[in-house]
């Protein structure tokens, strides 16, 4: 669990137990937040979408594939995480500073869109600047399937950018951004849910 360099000999600073106990409790938080975003995501998409019984299918699915990943990673029956985590010092302060700063990015690009008359970049942005937050927690949380989230929800955003520039709807792009976050936000909570 303590960062070690080449040089250095490793220094344990916590009982396996104790690290064994907080790559779980990390998998299961990680697992939590993922999940409930993804459910947000997936209204915010719904609510593009031209047909009402559409959207309407997409929240009803949208609750239980949410419960039912919260549910793989709080089961007593779970399977030990494969290796224990391996976090760099101060890690849930940067942890704390970068979600700080990520809700500050949303609130900015929010305003930042309201105030030049296009809302309609408002999904496309959120999806960029927490695809982006999703960089740093890789390291930080030693998750590499953060990365893959990363890269996954910052495509989403440009592909959503260039639809827009394209003259797509911006119900379409919102429905486009919104699930495909969605869709990506849930697999990175399988995959922390079931594999660790």
């Amino acid at each position: 669990m303590t960062p070690t360099t080449p040089s250095t000999p490793s220094t344990p600073s916590a009982t396996d137990a104790e690290c064994a106990a907080l790559t779980r409790n990390l998998r299961r938080r990680g697992t939590l937040v993922l999940s409930v975003f993804a459910v947000i995501w997936a209204f915010a998409g719904a609510s593009g979408l031209a047909s009402s019984g559409a959207a309407l299918a997409v929240e009803i699915i949208a609750v239980p594939l949410t419960a039912v990943a919260i549910v793989l990673a709080y089961r007593k029956s779970a399977a030990p995480s494969p290796r224990m985590a391996s976090l760099p010092e101060n890690w849930a302060r940067a942890v704390g500073i970068v979600n700080v700063v990520e809700v500050a990015a949303v609130f900015a690009v929010i305003a930042a869109s309201n105030a030049a008359g296009r809302p309609e970049f408002i999904p496309p942005a959120i999806a960029l600047v927490v695809g982006l937050h999703f960089f740093p927690l890789a390291r930080f949380y030693d998750q590499w399937q953060y990365r893959g989230t990363a890269v996954l929800l910052s495509v989403l955003a440009v592909v959503g950018f260039v639809l827009i520039a394209a003259g797509l709807s911006s119900e379409s792009v919102r429905a486009l951004v919104g699930l495909g976050s969605a869709v990506t936000l849930w697999a990175s909570a399988y995959h922390v849910a079931v594999r660790g």
